[in-house]
């Protein structure tokens, strides 16, 4: 490969954009995998932008080529996503519907599979992604031999490390000082810290065991929660430092363990079991 098909020195990943048709198979055949960031446009209070979730998803996408590692190939971020009804009302959000989210995500996944790229990670920027494009995985994992791999950068983080960053009081939240912090290690011009006060998220349930709780509109709830004062620059680094290194393992990890088989529609092996009706 030569020319825009050269992978830069600095272990930065390849613009799958910028490569012409022509080296897409020996492009492909360098790789040791693809990327795909997954975010959304949503309102996150009047302190973030609209593409935080893509701002995040396609900084921590960046942040899985690491120099001398593993191979990748960057494709354009999904930019739009099923989002909750806590963020629908609010403007600036642009929500599809789960079924078209899913099936547009498994035709986008489909697609770069078969062109070439048979391990495939997502980064996702977005948390009602993460059940849209598992589906759509899931299905193409069926029709294509393909090394899935899903990545939410949220969770690279632990809640005790967050506690360790930001004190006892919650960063988690949709919009909060953790969010707003990853976005300020990203894109500190996009963050407007001075645009609102502390609004405490609703408390937890009183329980250790997990659940998913989904309610209209939480109390109380301005589209976004939490102690944005919490957040800065320097919490936002340590955020990209802890998430990206842990992302880069995964990765390292993944492509270092060979690729599944091709699916099947043949019996399973051993099941000579003849079909019952059958003459």
């Amino acid at each position: 490969m030569d020319g825009m098909s050269t992978w830069p020195a600095t272990g930065a990943l390849l613009p799958a954009t910028r490569v012409p048709g022509g080296e897409l198979a020996a492009v492909a055949e360098a790789a040791d995998f693809a990327v795909l960031p997954v975010g959304a446009v949503e309102w996150h209070g009047p302190h973030l932008p609209l593409g935080t979730d893509l701002i995040l998803a396609e900084g921590f996408a960046g942040e899985s080529a690491a120099t001398a590692g593993p191979r990748g190939v960057l494709f354009p971020a999904v930019p739009y996503a099923a989002c909750p009804g806590q963020t629908r009302p609010w403007p600036g959000t642009v929500a599809i519907r789960p079924e078209i989210a899913v099936g547009y995500l498994a035709d986008v996944i489909e697609g770069i599979v078969a062109a070439g790229f048979p391990r495939l990670l997502i980064v996702n920027g977005h948390d009602a992604n993460m059940s849209t494009v598992r589906a759509a995985m899931e299905w193409v994992s069926g029709r294509r031999q393909a090394s899935l791999l899903l990545v939410n950068w949220f969770q690279l983080v632990t809640p005790a490390e967050t506690t360790e960053i930001y004190g006892s009081l919650p960063a988690r939240g949709h919009g909060g000082a953790y969010e707003t912090s990853g976005v300020l290690g990203f894109d500190p011009e996009a963050v407007r810290l001075d645009a609102v006060t502390d609004l405490p998220p609703k408390p937890k349930l009183p329980v250790t065991h997990p659940y998913v709780l989904v309610e209209s509109r939480p109390d109380p709830w301005q589209g976004w929660s939490g102690h944005i004062s919490l957040a800065s620059e320097d919490a936002g680094r340590r955020v990209r430092e802890l998430a990206g290194g842990r992302l880069r393992e995964i990765v390292e990890a993944w492509v270092a363990a060979p690729l599944p088989a091709p699916p099947s529609d043949d019996p399973l092996p051993g099941d000579t079991a003849p079909i019952r009706g059958a003459s």
